[in-house]
């Protein structure tokens, strides 16, 4: 517990300094005030502060000695305080070995700094002095974060710190190293983030781990520009072990990919994500193909902004809305290869935008950079029009990929829907992909029914309905076939 002590004869001056410790959330847990040298010696002696801030002028020369020798005895850290830049005032700092000198008017940037030190050094002076403060920290370790054991008998609460940047990680541990924490918790740097350990015993957790986390993104910001993302783990169990609550901390970092950088997460239980069917249906592929022939930049913002950008807790889990995206991208390389696009420096933006999707940690950014290269193709493809060569090839695939829950689908509908015979189409396709019409028609319907089998609970035979087999018996042989197991098969091994 630290104590501050403002001893100053303008009111003002002492309702200011007090103002400022409250708005930047100093850590002292009591601040006293003495508007008179009779109330600072009554409170010097009742209270016992810590650290006192005291106008020079208000002691008399017949009180000099007596102040000097209370703060001596008492150890007390002083802040010296005067309207006078004179010699004999810094002489006067000097004697009582002050930590600092304020000239009035104060900069309220230099209260904040000189008055957070001196908390620090009495908080650290004091940890020192507490052989319970010294266990209770060394029993939090790396083992403890990564290893389940039993916790002792004390409420921790876990905050996880990420930078978009890891190699800037050692900043952010002298941040918050020189931070000053009411109750400072014990640091463990990561190689991707710093998680924090709280002890929660004598505060509410929540409250001021929330006021601590919002505090640190405010001040964090004021100084650096790397974007910084915090999780905290509040959990309904108070003695869930480090080990557990790192683990479903660790999941809430995640929740970034839809919230952003420079936000706080409250995580209370596991993370749990909604699952989605990644792929798009035969419609969405029609629609999309529609929308690329059309070249209508707003139905493309449209249609991204309401699939991607409107989302609620609980979230899907991220991977699957990377898959979902590369499956809108594997449409647009598509339209490239009918407009003989997928070449020079619009191919490596296509790679480009592809790893953007699987690696960058922001969904917003990935869909900007999707709309930004589809913008540029639609814009390349407006130029080629004078030359509509199209890929017959791309167009029968295209064309297989919509159509192949079809239990009648053949290679002629295929070829007269290209303007082909089936004979040439089969050979440009073999040639092109090194595989056959109907090698790929049972890939699209296998890789079909694998989603259906392990996202839904459909019987065998609708899956095999659903996905354009003659049915369910004919279905399991060629799944199989194909997959090494039996539809039912891959439908348990999965949810073991």
């Amino acid at each position: 517990m630290v104590k501050l002590l403002i001893a100053d004869r303008d009111h003002n001056e002492r309702t200011g300094i007090g103002w400022l410790v409250s708005s930047y959330s100093i850590p002292f847990d009591h601040v006293l005030a003495a508007g008179s040298i009779s109330k600072l010696f009554d409170l010097f002696e009742a209270e016992l502060p810590d650290v006192i801030c005291i106008e020079l002028d208000m002691i008399s020369k017949d009180r000099w000695d007596r102040f000097k020798e209370l703060v001596k005895r008492y150890r007390t850290k002083v802040i010296v305080m005067t309207a006078e830049a004179t010699f004999e005032r810094a002489l006067q700092g000097i004697e009582l070995h002050a930590f600092d000198l304020w000239l009035k008017p104060h900069s309220p940037d230099h209260i904040k700094r000189v008055l957070s030190l001196c908390c620090k050094d009495v908080s650290q002076a004091k940890k020192k002095q507490d052989p319970s403060a010294q266990s209770e920290e060394s029993s939090i370790s790396y083992r403890s974060l990564f290893v389940h054991q039993e916790t002792l008998d004390v409420n921790y609460r876990l905050m996880l710190m990420q930078l978009e940047n890891p190699k800037k990680l050692p900043i952010l541990l002298s941040f918050l190293q020189e931070y000053y924490f009411h109750y400072p918790p014990v640091l463990l740097p990561l190689s991707d983030m710093i998680v924090l350990v709280f002890s929660c015993d004598h505060i509410s957790p929540l409250e001021y781990l929330k006021q601590i986390s919002n505090r640190i993104l405010i001040e964090w910001e004021e100084r650096f520009s790397e974007p910084i993302s915090l999780v905290l783990y509040d959990s309904h169990d108070p003695f869930l072990s480090l080990n557990e609550q790192y683990r479903r901390a660790k999941q809430g970092l995640e929740i970034r990919f839809f919230k952003g950088y420079r936000q706080l997460s409250v995580i209370e239980d596991k993370v749990d994500w909604v699952m989605i069917d990644p792929f798009l249906t035969p419609s969405e592929q029609r629609e999309w193909i529609q929308m690329l022939n059309e070249g209508d930049r707003n139905k493309f913002k449209q249609w991204m902004y309401k699939e991607f950008l409107n989302m609620r807790e609980p979230y899907p889990e991220p991977g699957l809305l990377r898959t979902r995206l590369t499956s809108l991208l594997a449409q647009v390389r598509r339209f490239m290869k009918s407009f003989y696009l997928d070449e020079g420096l619009l191919e490596a933006r296509y790679h480009q935008i592809f790893e953007t999707i699987l690696y960058n940690p922001i969904l917003y950014r990935i869909v900007q950079e999707f709309l930004l290269f589809l913008y540029e193709v639609l814009d390349r493809a407006a130029t080629h029009e004078e030359h509509p060569r199209t890929d017959v090839v791309e167009q029968g695939i295209q064309y297989i990929e919509e159509h192949f829950n079809n239990p009648g689908l053949n290679l002629g509908d295929v070829a007269n829907h290209v303007d082909r015979s089936p004979a040439y189409f089969s050979s440009l396709l073999t040639k092109k992909r090194g595989i056959s019409f109907r090698q790929l028609l049972t890939k699209n319907r296998i890789k079909k029914a694998e989603c259906l089998l392990l996202e839904t609970k459909l019987s065998i035979q609708d899956v095999a309905e659903q996905t354009g087999f003659i049915n369910a018996n004919y279905f399991s042989k060629i799944f199989k076939e194909q997959t090494g197991i039996t539809p039912r098969s891959f439908r348990d091994r999965k949810k073991v």
